[in-house]
């Protein structure tokens, strides 16, 4: 007979516990308000010269396109702050990093109302953008880690949601208060709204559970960039950010124009308040992961680029009904886009969340600068239709990206049925 084996079995090793934040929960509730301030402050941010365009062109005598590098030297030094800012927020934690780039734009932003001229303007503002984009480079990356995968889609849609608002509430205020009061003073409001939103943030935040510090590897970091460059799905998630936000760039750095133009002939304080049509794209972003999951991520992007390209035709007309009709359109397409965008790429991405986010968006910023650039000129040269032109070609262009990933897809589907 065999003794017995009088050794203590080991304890049986402990299921594992997903213990990421998920609806209902109070912390899933923190984190999405939280994040929806820190999107409102960065549009606000980001964008607050956009609202007060034609002002800065009567007061400085500036042509559309001089007057739109105000908004695109922001989105600029953003794109250009993004990984750099991602690895600090690998090294310092996503919260610290979020924080401290708000504060930092915000107490810059307190600086704009005192730039002499334009070129000062334009540098404060490159600066500015550059600081703020420890915030968008980290936020997606922080929602990935901390927001459970069956909620991702729609907490990143508050988020974009949040961006809506922003884009809205700071437009508005800067533009109605520079038509009343010149836009020094409309800059200084968009401080104020900023300082709020961010000061809700740091409040409302949940601490990082999720988040392991790694040091900063500037070679770490290129072979990260580099394996997300050689994904093909990656790098059509980002061709097809900066196409969305090309659009968004060349219309609204130029609507403004338009309606204070001839046939319309706008009061700059009415046309200010076109920036309401932001509301449409909060409703879009958050309804972006219900329409991905109706219709699968290519459906959605489908859906997204018809109904900007159809708002497009439709501003064409000079009619105001018509002018609005399309806008609403453009907006609530080019928000469901992007929402349906960049939740997948947190959801392609396994590691180096935060450089695949900054990759989208640096993507994503270059677009608008660009966009927003050549959509002024193009409206300089032959007005409303060269701006509406410029996006029809980069929707044409999404379009041929998309239908590329469906050809693929399917191609892949035979190969395994094939097998």
């Amino acid at each position: 007979m065999q003794p017995a084996d009088t050794r203590a079995s080991a304890p049986a090793p402990a299921p594992f516990q997903d213990d990421r934040h998920r609806p209902g929960q109070r912390d899933f509730r923190r984190a999405n308000l939280a994040l929806f301030a820190a999107g409102i402050a960065t549009f606000v941010l980001l964008y607050s010269t956009q609202g007060l365009l034609p002002v800065l062109s009567a007061d400085l005598d500036l042509t559309p396109g001089q007057a739109s590098w105000t908004a695109s030297a922001a989105t600029l030094g953003l794109a250009l702050g993004l990984l750099p800012a991602s690895a600090l927020s690998d090294r310092y934690g996503r919260t610290a990093v979020m924080t401290a780039s708000v504060l930092t734009a915000t107490v810059l932003a307190a600086a704009l109302p005192l730039a002499p001229d334009l070129t000062t303007l334009v540098a404060l503002r490159v600066v500015q953008g550059a600081v703020l984009a420890g915030l968008p480079a980290t936020a997606m990356a922080y929602l990935a880690e901390e927001v459970h995968p069956s909620a991702l889609a729609s907490a990143m849609g508050l988020y974009v949601a949040g961006n809506s608002i922003g884009g809205m509430g700071g437009r508005l205020l800067s533009g109605w208060t520079a038509a009343a009061l010149g836009w020094r003073w409309g800059l200084a409001a968009s401080a104020a709204l900023a300082l709020l939103a961010v000061l809700a943030f740091r409040l409302l935040i949940p601490a990082a559970r999720h988040f392991a510090p790694a040091a900063v590897d500037a070679r770490a970091l290129a072979r990260t960039v580099g394996r997300h460059l050689s994904n093909p799905l990656l790098v059509r998630l980002y061709a097809l950010g900066m196409l969305f936000m090309a659009v968004f760039g060349a219309v609204y750095n130029t609507v403004g124009y338009r309606l204070i133009s001839a046939p319309f002939h706008l009061p700059e304080s009415v046309a200010a308040s076109i920036f309401t049509v932001y509301l449409v794209g909060t409703g879009t972003s958050a309804a972006a992961g219900r329409l991905s999951g109706r219709l699968g991520r290519r459906g959605a992007l489908y859906v997204s680029i018809g109904v900007t390209a159809a708002g497009l035709l439709l501003s064409l007309a000079d009619s105001l009904v018509c002018a609005l009709l399309g806008l609403v359109l453009i907006t609530a397409g080019f928000f469901a886009g992007h929402a349906t965008a960049s939740s997948a790429v947190g959801r392609t991405a396994t590691e180096g969340r935060a450089q695949a986010s900054a990759l989208y968006l640096i993507a994503y910023y270059l677009g608008n600068s660009l966009g927003g650039t050549v959509g002024a000129d193009a409206y300089h040269a032959t007005g409303w239709p060269g701006a509406a032109t410029v996006g029809l070609a980069a929707m044409a262009m999404a379009a041929a990206v998309t239908l590329y990933a469906t050809h693929r897809a399917h191609v892949t589907r035979r190969a395994v049925a094939d097998a």
